[in-house]
């Protein structure tokens, strides 16, 4: 699912916003997946070869830090899951850091709350520091501060990275914003249960009866399809 704000085709955009969630960067396992990692890398490094500027805003990091661990997954209150978010979010930006640097690309780390980006020192703080990362060459990686925020990791839909993706094109006018999960887009059902569904090829308007559609968060992601609704209104 993208939201763009240049047109005329893949040539407009020069700055990209990409949100990698849990379920992708696992897919679908319990730990991250470093095929479908490197993957993703590959293709941000080739797009930054063009000369396109990539800003990625990431998930899994509690689910890095329940392997770590090797933690039980019934376990589900917030300050546990924040102890595996920041254990897990360490590992995150190492696999990101030696996947880059195969493409001799360096990445930074970004944590933000909405809180952040809500108070206008630190609005303009967090977007000198990100356009400042874009103009040494510097690849942002982006995740919700889970030690201080609770709201996606409580599975709050006004939280979830898919919505922290939207805030951060706005910050720094993006040109394209482009979520990528594990399912194929927006369906008539759940794919994953029933075959008879079929994908929306677009959504020109988003009405209470694609809002239904969406449904709620599936698998270890937060955020499902309806939360990338709510981004694209952002």
């Amino acid at each position: 699912m993208s939201r763009q704000r240049a047109r005329g085709g893949s040539g407009g955009y020069r700055r990209i916003v990409a949100k990698f969630g849990t379920n992708l960067l696992t897919a679908g396992s319990d730990e991250l997946d470093g095929r479908v990692m490197g993957a993703l890398v590959e293709q941000a490094a080739r797009l930054i070869g063009e000369g396109r500027e990539v800003v990625i805003v990431t998930s899994g990091a509690i689910a890095a830090g329940r392997h770590r661990l090797n933690a039980p997954g019934k376990r589900r209150e917030i300050p546990f899951r924040q102890v595996l978010a920041s254990v897990g979010q360490a590992h995150l930006m190492q696999t990101y850091d030696r996947l880059f640097a195969k493409h001799r690309r360096v990445v930074g780390q970004t944590l933000l709350t909405r809180r952040d980006l809500a108070d206008r020192v630190g609005y303009l703080n967090a977007r000198n520091t990100l356009l400042g990362m874009l103009e040494m060459g510097v690849t942002p990686i982006i995740n919700e501060n889970d030690a201080v925020a609770v709201d996606e990791i409580a599975g709050a839909r006004i939280g979830d990275n898919d919505n922290l993706s939207a805030l951060v094109a706005n910050l720094i006018d993006a040109d394209l914003l482009a979520i990528l999960t594990d399912i194929g887009g927006l369906y008539t059902a759940d794919p994953r249960t029933t075959k008879t569904a079929t994908l929306i090829p677009r959504v020109e308007r988003i009405t209470k009866e694609i809002e239904q559609i969406a449904g709620g968060s599936g698998g270890r992601g937060t955020g499902g399809m309806i939360t990338k609704l709510q981004a694209a209104r952002l």
